[in-house]
């Protein structure tokens, strides 16, 4: 399916020039462009229109999750036919594992989840795995460490009615290994649960339970329900379900992992015992009981923190992450440029900082340093075509954009407002900034016009005010104090 945009209104002011030459330029195969947009000159319609031209799977990164979300549903208007997925960090609060030397504190990882961001994560790479017709809006999280893509898309199972693939038992074994969890209570996402020939699953990304009836080895209905009042929606022919985590493993590469964890612990306590450090007992204890977890539960607290063994990678490699699901002719658009740049290039230097300190006092093994966000150079290396746009574009896009497209003239005409900068301190023979401010009031009331005066600080809003109603004017302050009720 193809990008098809919807609106009301069209390019108007210097969208038109500004939307054909991003256009050509990308389609001609320039890497890197940038769009510098005054505010208020209607950017996300120009980025839009672009997306419709050029039908590349799009990636938009903002440097927080409320403009993220905003940005997410201004896009859902513009293309309410296509898949607008909303991808940012699922925590609601999130304590990182931690170490502080001075005073000898240990501080555990703490994190509360948010279901529902979760469920739209997993909305968000399911979509751009299954079709081209996608926009997802992300926030710097789309840098940091997620499941390897491939291993995430060959566990993926595809059930039809009326086939005998797949028998009730070897069902039951598949969505284990995709990290479902078995339950006799309430289904909720990322569960399943079994009555008799009757099999429930809730995936992880839909609110809807679908029911798998057998007979014997046969897979006779598929029947979608309302998860709220059970109500039976439809008949469906098949169903697609996707892993119920994005870290997903086969049981023979995990074998291999925890081989080399062990391995990793030893050469770890050997290097201990070399250089004199009572470390190795803390280390041991812990690393020795998270491969029981694994081997028993397929889990444990601070599992990211072997990631690097699970995906197979080496030493120092980078992570997958969000851009990895991305198909290679994907477009890129980075909001907020002056912002959002900055941001993505200092992610892995503080996350090193506190990595380091655990890993010298023995709570975690130096693999620990690889579950991190990318680097900045790494994250240059994934960009296909990228789209960055501000008000006020960095040193940076203004050096590697092969063009700077302005949109200045807003769509209703309007043009920002003339800005005349006056000394505080008069010069000889000059006005001070509090006389020239009473010049300029003076001269608007006879027009009936009004005048806004700020200040640094509340104190000075309040002297100014005394000091102009010592001259006669009509003035009053107002300020985060002031009592409105």
């Amino acid at each position: 399916m193809k990008f098809d945009l919807q609106s009301d209104y069209k390019p108007a002011g210097d969208q038109p020039k500004a939307i054909e030459e991003l256009t050509s330029r990308i389609q001609a195969g320039e890497r890197m462009q940038t769009l510098l947009g005054v505010t208020g000159s209607g950017k996300t319609f120009t980025m839009a229109n672009v997306i419709q031209n050029t039908q590349k799977p799009t990636l938009v990164i903002a440097h927080n999750k409320t403009l993220a979300a905003q940005l997410c549903n201004e896009f859902r208007e513009f293309f309410p036919n296509n898949a607008v997925e909303y991808f940012v960090s699922y925590y609601d609060y999130y304590q990182p594992e931690a170490y502080m030397p001075r005073t000898d504190t240990y501080i555990e990882k703490e994190a509360q989840i948010n279901q529902e961001i979760d469920r739209l994560r997993h909305s968000a790479t399911q979509a751009i795995l299954s079709r081209r017709d996608v926009i997802i809006v992300s926030s710097v999280s789309c840098i940091y460490a997620l499941g390897s893509p491939a291993e995430y898309k060959r566990t993926v199972l595809h059930l039809k009615a009326g086939e005998s693939d797949l028998s009730r038992s070897d069902l039951f074994r598949r969505l284990v290994d995709m990290q479902f969890e078995r339950t006799t209570a309430d289904l909720d996402r990322g569960f399943f649960r079994a009555r008799g020939d009757i099999i429930e699953v809730m995936p992880k990304n839909e609110e809807r339970i679908y029911r798998l009836a057998y007979e014997g080895d046969l897979l006779k209905t598929i029947t979608v329900l309302d998860p709220i009042t059970r109500k039976e929606l439809e008949e469906a022919e098949d169903v697609w379900i996707f892993p119920a985590k994005h870290y997903v493993v086969t049981p023979e590469h995990q074998e291999t992992a925890l081989k080399n964890i062990e391995q990793e612990l030893a050469e770890r306590l050997a290097e201990f015992d070399a250089q004199g450090k009572v470390l190795e007992e803390r280390l041991k204890r812990r690393t020795r009981y998270d491969l029981e977890m694994i081997r028993n539960v397929g889990y444990c607290n601070g599992i990211e923190n072997y990631s690097r063994h699970f995906d197979g990678r080496a030493p120092g490699e980078p992570p997958y992450t969000l851009m990895d699901y991305f198909p290679d002719d994907y477009l890129m658009i980075i909001d907020e440029s002056h912002v959002t740049v900055s941001q993505v290039g200092g992610m892995y230097e503080g996350d090193r900082a506190r990595k380091n300190t655990l890993i010298e006092h023995g709570f975690r093994l130096p693999s620990a340093r690889d579950n991190r966000p990318l680097k900045f150079d790494e994250f240059e290396k994934r960009i296909n075509q990228v789209l960055f746009t501000s008000a006020t574009p960095g040193k940076y896009e203004h050096q590697k954009s092969t063009a700077v497209v302005e949109q200045i003239i807003r769509p209703t005409g309007l043009v920002d407002p003339e800005v005349v900068v006056r000394p505080i301190t008069p010069k000889k023979g000059g006005k001070g900034q509090v006389e020239d401010l009473i010049d300029e009031i003076l001269e608007r009331v006879p027009k009936g016009e009004r005048v806004l005066a700020t200040t640094l600080t509340k104190k000075m809003a309040e002297d100014l005010t005394e000091f102009l109603k010592e001259k006669g004017i009509k003035v009053q302050y107002i300020h985060s104090d002031v009592e409105t009720l």
